[in-house]
């Protein structure tokens, strides 16, 4: 009997650290905590799906996370390793954020969308790209919002400007 409990209790450890092997351990990456963009790569699947490139780099703790935009709002989970992340949004495009496991080398992952008449998985790598890393606030969908708020503010400057001179020509007469 005392055989069996002390088998037990030995075991349970190893199956505890098998368990913690399967979940992916995120790259470690000598950056400040924060978001940034980097370089992706998507290859497999049927060739129909897209990432947005850049994705947003998120390094926490020394780690490497990215936050995936898939061109299709069909992606209900993402898998890296056996750890199943769900999306982060509830609308629009599906979005998820994973762990970087490697950089500049192709990451499994796998997709399951829901666009055919059966959910089903599909097989991808993403490769993320070290030396792409810049400021996020450096994307091109960064740079594009900056350009719209310009021109709001000049169509306000403009309609400024149209109501004070309206409003001196009318006290004029």
């Amino acid at each position: 009997m005392l055989l069996v409990l002390t088998a037990v209790f030995v075991l349970l450890p190893i199956s505890g650290r098998a368990a913690e092997a399967a979940k992916p351990e995120a790259a470690l990456i000598e950056m400040e905590d924060g978001e940034y963009a980097i370089d992706v790569a998507l290859e497999g699947g049927g060739g129909r799906s897209t990432v947005s490139s850049p994705a947003i780099l998120i390094v926490k703790d020394g780690r490497a996370y990215a936050r995936i935009q898939w061109s299709s709002s069909n992606y209900d989970y993402m898998k890296v390793g056996e750890e199943k992340y769900l999306p982060v949004n509830e609308e629009g495009y599906s979005t998820f954020e994973i762990p970087i496991t490697v950089f500049d080398e192709p990451m499994a992952v796998i997709g399951d969308t829901t666009a055919m008449s059966t959910p089903h998985e599909v097989e991808y790598t993403l490769t993320f790209a070290v030396d792409s890393i810049t400021s996020k606030d450096q994307t091109p969908q960064a740079a594009a919002q900056k350009v719209v708020y310009m021109v709001l503010i000049l169509m306000a400057l403009c309609w400024v400007v149209s109501f004070i001179t309206k409003r001196r020509r009318n006290s004029r007469k």
